[in-house]
C-alpha cells in the first residue's frame, strides 16, 4: 500500500517522560517528523503550550504537556536533531513556543505553507484548501477552538489533534515531490534558511513602538512613544497578560502625545482608570514619560523622512506590479514570496536597491526582468489572455 494511503496509526497520549523519550528515541530514526502545537494565549503574554502532536512514519502521538511531572527535554532533543526534518505548516508561532521552551529553532526544518506558495498556490491559500488539493480529504474543524488547557484531553480533541500532523504528513510528501520535479527545493531551502534566527521569535521590548506605525514628525513624542511602548512589553512580559490588558495602543499613543505630568491629568486619557492613575504602574509610567523628558535630543529616534523626500512614479510602481504578477503565473509561484509594495517602491527609486527580488531565484524569475523594465531595455504588451514582454530592439 503506498504510503499516502495505508490506514493512520492510532494515535499515541503521551503523559509520561519515560515515554516521550522512547517516542523520541523511535522518531529520531525517522527522515522527517510532521510537528504541530495547541497552546492558549488569550490570557497570557507567553502562550501556554497544552499539546505537543508529532507523526512519523510509524508513529503518531499527542504529547499532554501540561501532564503532571512531564519533562519535555526529549522533545527538544528531537528538535535539535539535525538528522531528522522537522515538518510544520505555517511554523512561526510553533517556533516562537519552542525557541521559549528549549532556546532553540528546529533543525532543519520545512514549513509547507512557505512551500505552497513557492509550488504555484497562491498568497493566501488555507490549511483546509490545501490539505484538501493534495490529499482529497476534507478536515475536521469541530474541535478548533478547544480549551486545550482543560483537562483530561477528550477522545476527539486527541484525534482532532493527531489528524492535523498526519495531514501534514501527505501534504510534505506531495508538495515535495512537486517541488523536486520543478527543480525548486533549492528555493525552499533558501526561504527556511531565514526562518532560523531564534531572534525573529523572542519580543524585544525596544522594537515595540515600530508596530504601532507611528506617522507624527515629532521626535520628543517619538521618543515617549517608544519608552512607553517598551515600559509595556516589559510590565506585560512580567506579570504575563496580553499587553493591551496593561495598556491600549489608544492610550499608549495619547499619553505619548500629552505626556501627563501628574495622576490628575493621566486619568484624563481616555480608558485610564483612576486606581491606574494612582497606582504602582501609573508612578512607573509617570517616570518613564519624566526620563525621555531629560533625554537628549541626538538619543531620540529619528523623524520619518519628510514629505519632500522624491516619491515613486505611480505609473511605473504598477507597471512593475504588473510585471510581478505575470511572471508569477507563468512560473507558478505568489507573488508576496518575491517581492513586497515596499521593496517594489524602492526599486523604483534606486538604482539596485538590496532587496531580495535582486538576489538568488527571485532574481532568476522577477528581478533581472524588472531592471531591464526599468532601464527600458523591455516592454510589456498583452498576448491574449496573458501579459507578454517585448525586447526593445
Amino acid at each position: 500500500m503506498p504510503r499516502s494511503q495505508r490506514a493512520d496509526v492510532t494515535p499515541r497520549l503521551i503523559t509520561t517522560t519515560g515515554n516521550l523519550d522512547q517516542l523520541c528515541r523511535q522518531l529520531s530514526a525517522e527522515e522527517f517528523v510532521t510537528v504541530d502545537t495547541e497552546f492558549m494565549r488569550e490570557r497570557t503574554y507567553w502562550p501556554e503550550l497544552c499539546v505537543v502532536q508529532l507523526a512519523g512514519d510509524h508513529d503518531v502521538a499527542v504529547i499532554d504537556a501540561q501532564a503532571e511531572g512531564i519533562n519535555l527535554a526529549p522533545l527538544g532533543a528531537l528538535l535539535a536533531d539535525t538528522n531528522v526534518l522537522k515538518v510544520f505548516h505555517a511554523a512561526r508561532q510553533d517556533i516562537e513556543i519552542f525557541v521559549l521552551r528549549f532556546g532553540l529553532v528546529p533543525t532543519p526544518l520545512f514549513d509547507t505553507q512557505i512551500a505552497a506558495m513557492v509550488a504555484g498556490f497562491g498568497d493566501q491559500v488555507g490549511y483546509d484548501a490545501l490539505v484538501g488539493g493534495l490529499t482529497g480529504r476534507p478536515i475536521d474543524k469541530a474541535h478548533r477552538f478547544s480549551d486545550w488547557s482543560a483537562r483530561p484531553l477528550t477522545p476527539a480533541q486527541i484525534a482532532y489533534a493527531a489528524n492535523d500532523v498526519t495531514h501534514l504528513r501527505d501534504v510534505y510528501r506531495h508538495l515535495r515531490a512537486r517541488l523536486n520535479h520543478d527543480n525548486r527545493l533549492e528555493w525552499v531551502a533558501e526561504e527556511m534558511a531565514a526562518l532560523s534566527n531564534p531572534g525573529l521569535y523572542r519580543a524585544d521590548p525596544e522594537t515595540a513602538w515600530e508596530r504601532l506605525k507611528p506617522r507624527s514628525g515629532n521626535r520628543r513624542f517619538l521618543g515617549r512613544l517608544q519608552a512607553l511602548a517598551a515600559w509595556r512589553e516589559r510590565e506585560a512580559q512580567r506579570v504575563n497578560i496580553p499587553r493591551q490588558r496593561v495598556l491600549r495602543d489608544e492610550a499608549l499613543t495619547e499619553i505619548a502625545a500629552t505626556a501627563p505630568t501628574d495622576a490628575a491629568a493621566l486619568v484624563r486619557v481616555r480608558g485610564i482608570s483612576r486606581g491606574f492613575a494612582d497606582g504602582q504602574m501609573g508612578e512607573s509610567l509617570m517616570r518613564v514619560i519624566a526620563a525621555v523628558q531629560d533625554t537628549p535630543d541626538s538619543a531620540l529616534p529619528p523623524a520619518p523622512p519628510s514629505r519632500d523626500t522624491p516619491r515613486p512614479s505611480p505609473a511605473l510602481v504598477a507597471l512593475l506590479k504588473v510585471l510581478l504578477q505575470a511572471k508569477c503565473e507563468e512560473n507558478h509561484v505568489a507573488p508576496r514570496l518575491i517581492a513586497s509594495s515596499d521593496e517594489i517602491d524602492r526599486l523604483v527609486l534606486e538604482e539596485a536597491p538590496d532587496i531580495p527580488a535582486l538576489h538568488g531565484w527571485r532574481r532568476e524569475v522577477f528581478g533581472e526582468d524588472a531592471l531591464a523594465l526599468k532601464q527600458g531595455r523591455i516592454a510589456l504588451s498583452a498576448a491574449g489572455r496573458q501579459v507578454k514582454l517585448v525586447r526593445a530592439s
